[in-house]
């Protein structure tokens, strides 16, 4: 199981790593927009990006 969260988490931060690398401009951009999004907005973003995973990993499984 450690090893299957470690792998996970290894992805995670290589695909986060994508946008600063390729791009700093966009990535400075994102951040730009993403501080002027409401408490609620960013709330609502999180759960989205919750939700899609647990589906992905339902339909994975």
């Amino acid at each position: 199981m450690v090893d299957w969260l470690m792998g996970a988490l290894a992805l995670v931060l290589v695909l986060e790593g994508l946008l600063p690398f390729l791009s700093p401009t966009a990535w400075r951009q994102v951040f730009a927009r993403a501080l002027r999004l409401s408490d609620g907005q960013i709330r609502f973003l999180g759960l989205s990006s919750m939700l899609a995973g647990l589906l992905l990993l339902a339909l994975w499984h």
